[in-house]
């Protein structure tokens, strides 16, 4: 079943690469009486997800700041090691976004949101999507037809639906 505006997200455990190595991040914990956004690509160090999506979110911070979202997380179905070095190679850490690797693409198969496309070696991967989250509950979704475009889930698109 894919998720869609209105439910609540799953419980769900990512991963984030702390100063000790891998840390569990609790999805519940984090979003629970807060606003934050979520956005997921399909890879780390992918072309579209590289050139156009994270960094839509990276020009978009303040003005998600100003209609107070807590945090803006990114989600791949990647290590915590891929996706730290990935946000320091993007400036999407210094931009401060959080940067959550799905290993095993748990989370993104509780919310329907799994694909293959073997041609391009993509495996268990994530469509490509952008959400709003008010205290685990989704108030706004939005996912893409196609994994290679970036336009209903860029930035700029999400920060005008909200």
């Amino acid at each position: 079943m894919t998720i869609s505006t209105g439910d609540k997200l799953p419980d769900a455990d990512l991963l984030k690469l702390g100063e000790g190595g891998p840390e569990t991040v609790s999805l519940s914990a984090l979003t629970k009486g807060r606003k934050v956004v979520i956005f997921a690509v399909p890879g780390a160090y992918t072309p579209t997800c590289s050139s156009a999506h994270v960094p839509s979110f990276i020009r978009t911070k303040d003005g998600f700041d100003a209609k107070g979202v807590d945090e803006i997380i990114c989600v791949s179905v990647n290590d915590p090691f891929v996706m730290q070095a990935w946000g320091d190679a993007t400036g999407a850490a210094k931009a401060g976004i959080t940067m959550l690797g799905d290993p095993q693409g748990a989370f993104t198969k509780a919310i329907g949101m799994d694909f293959d496309a073997p041609p391009a070696g993509l495996i268990g991967r994530s469509k490509r999507y952008a959400m709003a989250v008010e205290d685990g509950r989704v108030t706004v979704l939005h996912v893409e037809e196609s994994p290679g475009t970036c336009e209903a889930t860029a930035g700029e698109s999400l920060l005008a639906a909200m």
